[in-house]
């Protein structure tokens, strides 16, 4: 009887192998030790995965497409400049708090090998920046904001809300906090990083 891929195991496949990933990273990861993780044997990890490389772009998908398209629906609706980053800032700093381990995640794999991206930009889901270029062209031309490169913006953006997770061990050094206060000071940040950025490009 032929076989047939089952979800649950494909799930947990991926489930495991994201662990291993994101400790061990794409070269230091084996499939042996992906598949005992999944509760499955090696045989049956590359009848759903050939290969590690093929596994690893699976994993790096789906945890992309966790994210893409929530920011991709801010950037795009008819919002204001000023709800677009604050609400940007909430949903972003929310959702990493869920899946911490996605930024240093993708973070790696793009700087393994740069060309990933492509492949992942041709998902109709991979955040465009069109619509909010146009709301910053919009609102200079009516005085609302000072002069700003769109692109510059959304740079300030995402590193101001990336960071506190990319870099977590040195800044909850710097700031001598434990996990409890760390987790206050992101909760924060949905309302400082948004609140920074609005004051900073604001026609006085």
């Amino acid at each position: 009887m032929k076989k047939t891929k089952d979800e649950n195991t494909e799930e947990q496949i991926l489930d495991a192998a994201k662990d291993i990933f994101q400790s061990k990273g794409m070269d230091g990861a084996r499939m042996q030790e992906i598949a005992d993780k999944a509760g499955i044997n090696k045989a049956m990890l590359h009848y759903y995965y050939r290969s590690k490389q093929l596994l690893f772009e699976a994993v790096f998908k789906n945890a992309f497409s966790l994210l893409a398209p929530q920011l991709n629906a801010i950037l795009n609706d008819d919002s204001s400049l000023e709800d677009k980053i604050k609400n940007f800032t909430k949903d972003y700093t929310s959702f990493m708090m869920k899946h911490p381990y996605l930024p240093n995640f993708i973070i790696q794999e793009l700087n393994r090998n740069e060309d990933f991206i492509l492949k992942i930009k041709e998902n109709t889901a991979f955040p465009n920046l069109k619509k909010f270029k146009e709301k910053v062209d919009d609102e200079i031309s009516k005085g609302l904001i000072k002069p700003i490169d769109a692109d510059q913006l959304f740079v300030n953006i995402i590193a101001l809300n990336i960071f506190p997770f990319l870099g977590k061990p040195l800044i909850k050094a710097f700031t001598d906090k434990d996990d409890k206060t760390y987790k206050t000071f992101v909760e924060q940040r949905k309302t400082e990083v948004s609140s920074f950025i609005i004051n900073s490009i604001k026609n006085a």
